[in-house]
């Protein structure tokens, strides 16, 4: 199954079927100059203190991870509401490896650092930490708390991570694109709880489900018109009522495979959070904030980037910008995801009002803590005197105790498969860059793999998304340097897409790589990771289809033959024409291997060793101009 590309190159899907019913369009870059800090009435009591009267400012912020306290709690007129948040976990117990568990800091000289981050016994420590003093605190989450996850939690269905969510107390979610990757029914599972209906139980306990709700209003049973699972929630504490709606991106047949969404249909976001902000007004519910599993990208990588300074080039950019400008004032933040970036940002709602946008990057690297002031008059939020910010889940403070026993607990039941060595690498294979080595290396594993299944297969095409971290070259346990186990080869292709044979015309397989860069993917490119012997020129100074140079697609250093037939391997998810390559859809001549993690196995296995270990590639198959 697919997993979500957490670059502007690879995740941005075009709003199409939205575009026409909107009230306004994204206007490519949302810059939000500095907001003037309005005051509340006089006499209103600042966080339930019953004392004269106190001025707050729309604000957000950040720190180096301490966190930051909203009110304590009482019945004066002004209630502040803790509201911590975070995104796209998939299933990261263990503290993330390589640049996947660490965020950057700027400095105000302009300088930057690389801090350590993530691991849910950290996150749970943080959370409780900043809990404290606050009678008031909802925990809240973005989707894709599973999905595409580590062994450890991957190996037995993310039954784990739900686990770990329970402990951490985490109030409600969305859904993600990712909570899809095994179906709906397993979806319900995950929710409701009992055993996997193929695998059984993991362990002699029944799983219980989850603690918290999942949202999906804009996923609806195609025979019944309906929402398959809850489609808002409402917090209440002390007369104090804070609605939530969840809703996934609109475009998730996209980029999760047929299987996984069949029998579903995803509705657009802003018209579904729309009409249950309205239901929610009809019950009371004044104050409401929304979860939406679609994001964007701020102008810097920088967790602390000021992303409301004025300036060409500043602000969030990408669907969520469309998203925030167009639903309805009567919701009053979003919290957001999917692109794992780090944001906090403020965009005028349609009245014009400032609303606060946030997301917490990935992986349990950071957390928002976002104080919403609430009116028990009106019960609505007193936007102005919104404050944001996100914080670093760092590595200093004390292991959660109890989450260290789950994870030792899943480590124990996945130690005899994981910990087994697979391969040996000299340096880290990064799966970054436009061509990256480990995609080349993927791709070379899925031809060698092709080959024993048909000696006549000329190629491999690999999707981007769905190459979920870097083989770095530290031991990440007592394996040792440069051994790669199977627990990291997991954690790189954690989806169990088969490895399928096809047959393509020279004009199909050119048309494949122009859809790279046009139709869906002109907005976003998602450029295939290619196997040894092909090679073309990407030229960026162009549009469209136009980038991919035709004239320079070579095989083994000769020109494709249009006319000629092809023999191509792929994993399932692109063979059923996934990530927008309908081209991949059109193969004949199918034919279905294992899994793509042991064609990955295999191929490390046989060519790399102790004394010999494989060298990372050294990504020269695309010839980029720019």
């Amino acid at each position: 199954m697919p997993a979500t590309p957490a670059s502007p190159a690879s995740s941005v899907q075009r709003r199409r079927r939205r575009t026409n019913r909107l009230l306004a369009t994204a206007a490519g870059v949302l810059t939000v100059g500095a907001l003037t800090a309005a005051t509340l009435p006089a006499g209103a009591a600042s966080a339930g203190e019953g004392k004269g009267g106190t001025s707050h400012g729309l604000h957000k912020g950040h720190d180096d991870g301490k966190g930051e306290k909203g009110g304590k709690g009482g019945k004066g007129r002004y209630q502040d509401v803790q509201l911590l948040s975070f995104n796209d976990l998939h299933g990261n117990l263990e503290p993330p490896t390589g640049s996947s568990g660490r965020v950057t800091h700027l400095h105000e000289d302009g300088t930057t650092e690389n801090i350590d981050a993530g691991g849910v016994e950290y996150l749970a420590t943080h959370l409780r930490e900043a809990r404290k003093g606050n009678r008031y605190s909802v925990t809240a989450a973005g989707g894709d708390m599973v999905g595409a996850s580590p062994l450890i939690s991957g190996l037995f269905h993310d039954e784990p991570t739900i686990e770990a969510l329970n402990k951490l107390d985490l109030d409600v979610t969305s859904v993600g694109n990712h909570e899809f990757d095994e179906g709906v029914r397993e979806l319900a599972r995950l929710q409701n709880g009992g055993c996997h209906p193929t695998d059984g139980c993991s362990t002699d306990k029944k799983f219980k489900g989850a603690d918290f709700p999942y949202l999906a209003a804009n996923v609806l049973n195609e025979k019944t018109g309906k929402p398959v699972l809850k489609p808002y929630w409402v917090w209440k504490q002390n007369g104090v009522k804070v609605g939530f709606i969840g809703v996934t991106l609109e475009a998730t047949p996209d980029i999760v495979s047929a299987e996984g969404v069949k029998g579903l249909s995803f509705k657009d976001e802003v018209d579904t959070i729309n009409k249950y902000a309205k239901e929610l007004q009809r019950q009371g519910v004044k104050s409401i904030v929304a979860l939406v599993h679609e994001g964007g990208f701020p102008a810097s990588s920088a967790y602390n980037y000021d992303c409301d300074s004025p300036g060409a080039g500043d602000g969030v950019s990408g669907p969520i910008a469309d998203i925030a400008k167009n639903v309805s004032p009567q919701v009053d933040a979003l919290v957001t995801g999917h692109t794992h970036a780090a944001y906090v940002c403020t965009i005028p709602d349609p009245a014009g009002n400032p609303r606060m946008v946030t997301s917490a990057a990935s992986f349990g690297r950071l957390y928002t803590d976002t104080t919403l002031t609430y009116d028990r008059r009106t019960g609505d939020i007193a936007r102005t005197a919104v404050k944001s910010a996100n914080h670093v889940v760092t590595r200093d403070v004390p292991k959660a105790p109890d989450m260290t026993r789950l994870i030792d607990n899943w480590n124990t039941l996945a130690a005899p498969i994981g910990n087994r060595a697979i391969g040996h690498i000299s340096g880290d294979i990064v799966k970054d860059g436009t061509e990256s080595p480990l995609g080349d290396l993927i791709a070379d594993a899925q031809l060698e793999y092709g080959r024993t299944l048909d000696p006549e297969t000329d190629l491999a095409l690999m999707n981007p998304g769905g190459i979920r971290a870097s083989l770095t070259y530290a031991a990440s346990a007592a394996e040792g340097d440069g051994v790669v186990t199977y627990a990291e080869g997991f954690t790189v292709q954690p989806f169990a897409n088969t490895v399928n044979l096809q047959d393509f015309t020279g004009a199909q397989l050119i048309q494949v790589l122009k859809e790279q860069v046009s139709g869906p993917n002109e907005a976003s490119m998602k450029i295939l990771q290619v196997s040894s012997g092909l090679t073309y020129t990407l030229d960026l100074t162009k549009t469209g289809a136009d980038r991919v140079v035709t004239d320079s697609i070579e095989l083994n250093g000769e020109p494709i033959d249009e006319s000629a037939t092809y023999r191509v391997a792929t994993n399932s998810f692109l063979a059923g024409g996934g990530d927008g390559f309908t081209t991949l859809g059109e193969g004949t001549g199918d034919v279905v291997g294992e899994d793509d993690l042991t064609a990955l196995e295999r191929y490390l296995t046989a060519n790399s060793s102790a004394s010999n270990p494989l060298a990372p590639p050294a990504a020269d198959r695309i010839t980029i101009v720019q």
